[in-house]
């Protein structure tokens, strides 16, 4: 016998989804995503948004710049790979360029040179071209830029 489906009140679901959004930044799809797998009806999913959206619980811009400094800061992802996360997430295009120019150039610049020089001596592989497919291959992975990516390889791999 299958257990019958909790059900929540608007009250209830709005407490719940506060608590949700105040634990960690969250977007908008996630949110509304929340909302349907605790089968609010649309109407009541609307009105739990724009609540959280009142209340500053729920802000896309605040959640793409914490999305891109912790993915940036801690996996080390290029713009490419942060703004296809973000896409996928469903923010905004304005917001993933604002929270992607947050990042300084010269940050990013030295975070990219500091990976590569690292990645370059931990690739253990006699053959050069395979050594170079290897870390372009695991940079592109990431994310980072394709010129960025060829230009050191040439540099570090010879």
């Amino acid at each position: 016998m299958q257990q019958p489906k909790k059900t929540y009140t608007l009250q209830e679901a709005t407490k719940k989804l506060e608590a949700y959004c105040a634990y960690q930044e969250r977007s908008h799809q996630e949110v509304r995503q929340k909302l349907e797998t605790m089968n609010m009806i649309p109407e009541a999913v609307d009105m739990i948004i724009i609540h959280l959206l009142e209340h500053n619980f729920l802000n896309e811009e605040r959640f793409a710049k914490a999305y891109v400094s912790g993915k940036f800061n801690i996996k080390k992802w290029g713009k490419s790979r942060l703004t296809y996360q973000l896409k996928q997430k469903g923010v905004s295009k304005a917001n993933i360029n604002r929270a992607i120019e947050a990042i300084s150039d010269k940050e990013y610049m030295k975070v990219f040179n500091d990976l590569t020089d690292k990645k370059a001596l931990s690739i253990k592989e006699p053959d050069k071209l395979k050594k170079k497919r290897k870390f372009i291959d695991y940079f592109l992975r990431l994310g980072w830029e394709s010129y960025l990516v060829y230009d050191r390889a040439n540099e570090l791999i010879k």
